[in-house]
């Protein structure tokens, strides 16, 4: 695990946050159907350009999160891979006579994750096209060549250190995988990942964020949601809590720093003598110890917090802690 987390925070390391599928959304009306739906501005993207965005219920639950690019042709929806196909079928109870198709592109393409201050300049040596990569801004995405297959490559930090996705053809993943560990990057052990997503606070859905989660208490408004666009399903129950009741939820996600084993997710946490929330991730930290992150009741959530979590030594003194965890 060790030599795996250096690789993500000095040079690069080869390892998907979570199992993701690719949706693929065409026609004219693609970008009208989509902005209606989610809750950032996809009207507003132009060919390479993307961003992240929430799917929501009317009562401003989320549906799932999304990673969207808009290649020109296509727009490209990065889905939870265990949502993929609920989430097509979702999509196509949407439409009502717009110009739109919908495919499911789990057989035609595989993503690799690269990450680390390195991902830019390994990517660049292995595919053809790929340059200045280094300099690009969030969900900036473009067509490049593997070999003179075709693959796409997007920038999506998600561990605190510069993080691209490789899109290309499932019968050339592993041999990418191979030419992006020639180029030097390290294959990352799963705790690794883990230890330095849990430090970045960098949620995923279906462990860190459900069905039942509204995206501010997640934290995840900042890049999920566009303030100044038109409607979209669940728009009025996030406009109620920021105006109304001044961005307050009745719980936060927040990082956690443990005085002891690291807790398992479900943990229950403590203070006061009660019991404010749970773990909903954990790992061991080479550089930290024990982190977590987790939801508490909004009394609770100010930096330096001091509370108590349910370990499998026991129960642990913790400290609440801002995202990107870091040391006292």
């Amino acid at each position: 695990m060790n030599e795996s987390y250096r690789a993500l925070e000095e040079h690069a390391a080869i390892g998907a946050v979570a199992p993701r599928a690719p949706l693929g959304v065409g026609g004219r009306d693609r970008a009208g159907f989509l902005h209606g739906l989610l809750t950032n501005d996809i009207k507003a993207l132009a060919p390479g350009q993307g961003c992240y965005a929430a799917w929501l219920t009317p009562q401003g639950r989320m549906i799932a999160d999304l990673h969207v690019f808009e290649t020109g042709d296509t727009i490209l929806l990065d889905v939870p891979s265990e949502l993929a196909s609920a989430t097509l079928e979702r999509l196509d109870h949407c439409l009502f006579g717009e110009e739109v198709q919908l495919r499911d592109l789990s057989a035609t393409l595989a993503a690799l994750w690269i990450h680390g201050p390195a991902a830019a300049s390994t990517v660049e040596r292995v595919l053809r096209g790929a340059t200045g990569l280094a300099s690009w801004g969030a969900y900036r995405h473009a067509r490049m060549e593997l070999d003179g297959t075709p693959a796409m490559v997007a920038r999506v930090d998600q561990l605190g250190v510069p993080g691209f996705g490789i899109y290309v053809a499932p019968a050339r993943a592993a041999d990418l995988h191979a030419r992006l560990e020639a180029a030097g990057a390290v294959a990352a052990d799963p705790a690794a990942i883990e230890a330095a997503r849990v430090e970045a606070g960098y949620p995923v859905f279906g462990i860190d964020m459900t069905d039942d989660t509204i995206p501010l208490e997640a934290g995840i408004e900042d890049r999920a949601i566009s303030f100044s666009k038109g409607c979209y399903v669940g728009q009025e129950v996030i406009v109620r809590v920021l105006h109304r009741g001044h961005g307050r939820v009745a719980r936060k996600l927040v990082g956690l720093r443990v005085d002891g084993d690291t807790p398992a997710r479900g943990a229950k946490v403590f203070a006061a003598g009660r019991d404010i929330g749970a773990v909903t991730s954990a790992g061991r930290s080479p550089r930290l110890g024990s982190i977590a992150m987790g939801y508490v009741q909004r009394d609770f959530v100010e930096p330096g917090t001091r509370v108590e979590i349910d370990t499998p030594a026991g129960r642990a003194a913790a400290e609440v802690s801002r995202f990107p965890i870091d040391g006292r």
